[in-house]
């Protein structure tokens, strides 16, 4: 199988010249001309990287040409099905990439039943969201899942079905449209590394019906499994061993790196990798703009690996990337990849994943709130926040997900500091079991032989809101919501879109309930994943509130951020700010800079006036979060856990 870019361009133009006069001759008439001619050259200008990644996947098949035709018949007749209101979407984006780099971007993500109920519910709560300044939403999988255990969701039963107790797949799309409406994006998971036991593949699978069980890896006896198995790491140790599961109705061992009710499917199947472009493009229809897609690194297998980041993936990945852009080029995808940090950055690119979440910014950020010191973040970043063009991280404080220490070991090493003790530290301070700790947190599957663990907990218990409450003092309750807008001051303005799991606008604390529901009894994550609290959201509006301070300062962020010419499509400079307690950083856009500077500390912490003008400072300037002009000739003086904006930067 050649892999020369000569050989493949020119077969990819003798393939193309074969393969378009039979789309034509099958789907032209039934659009106008001038709309099929705009699909066409879509089509032209990504045949070339759809047809270099088909066929390294594919190209040994004797019938490569066969699937190839019906992947491109899948696409071209998944386009015709597509409404003309997102038509018109594409043609909009398609003369603005960037739309997802601009400083108007702010993400909000949650369970639709948590927040709303449902789904109908959830379209009379767009103002709420409207008022925050959300453009980008995402909501956690909604899909049709087994009753019971179905991974929060991410057990798939069908991917053209909502789970009946949210709604309906017509008001999804209903949703999708007032999003539209209102200016806001919808992000929806992908979940295309596996499928539940109870899917419809799977079902017929059961059934006996060979085709179906070559959708899934499967295996007759132990032979095979037990080779893999021999260079697999197992993902959830303490539910089951290794990463295959026995079914006694069709005798046969059935791959499952996750639970044993999730089926990998086997992308080395080409009906499979066809199969999942349909459902990709029926979610694309429904009006879905980003697609998160779940377990990346996970959907190639290869004997003698740990069948996790395997070039394979990326090139599956790059070739969803191509056909979406002839098909649905206002979507685009977003990364999953809770991986190495220097692996994270390997599925990021135009032609893969333009979007990743930023688990090292998350990870670094609470390492800099547990130790007073910015070192390791500085250091990190400095390293890892750069993008590729037209690509943006997703940064954020926390998500559905539990917390996870996923700095670079080598980082750490080179910022003087000894990695699993520095975990083991992280994790006693963010469970309050460190002297002195603000923080209220809950230990995640947590190792009793070397006490590493991830952490479970709201922004605001982890910040100290929920310790300072309980005891009645004012001070720590200020310290605490300082924190929570620190941390939010950055995923703001340090580049990229920020996403903000709702309830933290409010200061939602723990809630441990969950632990008396014997289905989430165990998985600690349920403690910062609360019903939506509706009636501490009314308190918003008194601004001497906990929560009104909260959403007030949040909203303080937004206008900043979005008012601010800076911080859209712009550079990202970490810099030294003089001080191992204060962070900062430099945005540009043009002929405008800021600086932003962060003091991680319940201290006042001063940079130096020859530092400031050694970053390019004049001895005054504006502090666009406090709206103050500024006189810094000997140094700047910062307030316990201030953020800082400041323009007048040469």
């Amino acid at each position: 199988m050649s892999t020369d870019p000569a050989w493949l361009a020119r077969h990819s133009r003798s393939t193309l010249a074969r393969l378009m006069p039979r789309l034509e001759e099958r789907f032209a008439d039934k659009v106008d001309d001038g709309e099929w001619q705009g699909y066409v050259q879509r089509f032209h200008g990504h045949f070339p990287r759809l047809f270099a990644s088909l066929h390294q996947l594919y190209g040994h098949h004797y019938d490569f040409f066969y699937h190839l035709e019906d992947i491109a018949v899948t696409a071209t007749r998944m386009w015709l099905a597509r409404p003309d209101e997102l038509k018109a979407l594409d043609a909009t984006r398609l003369t603005d990439p960037g739309w997802f780099q601009s400083n108007r971007m702010l993400g909000a993500m949650c369970y639709v039943d948590l927040f709303s109920g449902d789904l109908a519910s959830l379209r009379d709560n767009i103002p709420y969201l409207t008022e925050l300044g959300v453009t980008y939403l995402h909501l956690m999988p909604l899909f049709k899942a087994p009753e019971g255990d179905n991974d929060g969701g991410y057990a798939v039963s069908s991917y053209r079905e909502v789970d009946a107790e949210l709604g309906t797949m017509e008001e999804l799309t209903s949703l999708a449209t007032d999003l539209h409406h209102h200016g806001i994006s919808l992000c929806l998971d992908f979940v295309f590394n596996h499928t539940s036991d109870e899917h419809e593949w799977a079902r017929k699978a059961l059934a006996g019906d060979q085709d179906y069980q070559d959708y899934y890896r499967m295996y007759p006896d132990r032979t095979e499994p037990d080779a893999f198995e021999k260079s697999i790491p197992e993902v959830f140790p303490d539910e089951h061993t290794g990463c295959f599961t026995y079914r006694s109705r069709i005798r046969k061992w059935v791959w499952t790196t996750f639970h044993n009710y999730q089926w990998d499917l086997n992308y080395q199947n080409p009906s499979v990798f066809n199969r999942m472009a349909e459902e990709m493009f029926f979610l694309a229809n429904q009006g879905v703009d980003i697609l998160r897609l779940d377990a990346v690194a996970f959907v190639w297998k290869r004997m003698g690996t740990n069948c996790q980041n395997l070039p394979e993936a990326h090139t599956i990945i790059q070739a969803f990337n191509a056909l979406a852009s002839i098909v649905a080029p206002a979507m685009v995808f977003k990364s999953e990849a809770i991986v190495a940090p220097d692996l994270v950055a390997g599925y990021i690119g135009s032609d893969e994943c333009p979007l990743s979440y930023n688990p090292n910014l998350m990870a670094l950020l609470w390492n800099a709130l547990a130790t007073r010191e910015v070192g390791l973040l500085r250091h990190g970043l400095g390293k890892r926040f750069s993008m590729p063009e037209g690509c943006a991280w997703v940064n954020y404080i926390r998500c559905h997900d539990d917390i996870g220490w996923a700095f670079s070991d080598d980082d750490a090493r080179e910022a003087g500091v000894t990695p699993q003790e520095h975990r083991r530290f992280l994790t006693a301070f963010f469970t309050g079991r460190f002297d002195g700790s603000f923080a209220k947190g809950l230990p995640f599957q947590e190792d009793p032989e070397t006490g590493e663990a991830r952490i479970s907990g709201t922004t605001a218990s982890l910040c100290g809101l929920e310790s300072a409450l309980e005891q009645k003092d004012d001070h720590e309750i200020e310290m605490a919501i300082r924190r929570i807008l620190l941390l939010h001051g950055i995923i703001m303005t340090i580049g990229g879109i920020p996403l903000l799991y709702l309830g933290d606008e409010i200061g939602v604390l723990n809630d441990y309930a969950y632990e008396q529901d014997h289905e989430k009894q165990g998985d600690t994550r349920w403690v910062h994943r609360p019903r939506f609290d509706w009636e501490r959201a009314e308190q918003r509006r008194d601004a001497e509130s906990v929560p009104g301070r909260i959403f007030t300062g949040l909203l303080r962020l937004v206008q900043v951020l979005q008012k601010t010419l800076a911080f859209t499509q712009s550079d990202t400079e970490i810099i030294n700010a003089g001080n191992e307690h204060v962070f900062g950083y430099f945005r540009h856009h043009g002929d405008q800079s800021v600086l932003i500077l962060a003091n991680f500390t319940e201290a006042e912490q001063s940079v130096s006036g020859k530092q400031l003008r050694l970053l390019g400072c004049e001895r005054t300037f504006t502090d666009l979060m406090g709206g103050k002009t500024i006189i810094a000739t000997r140094q700047l003086v910062m307030e316990p856990y201030q953020f800082m904006v400041l323009t007048g930067i040469s």
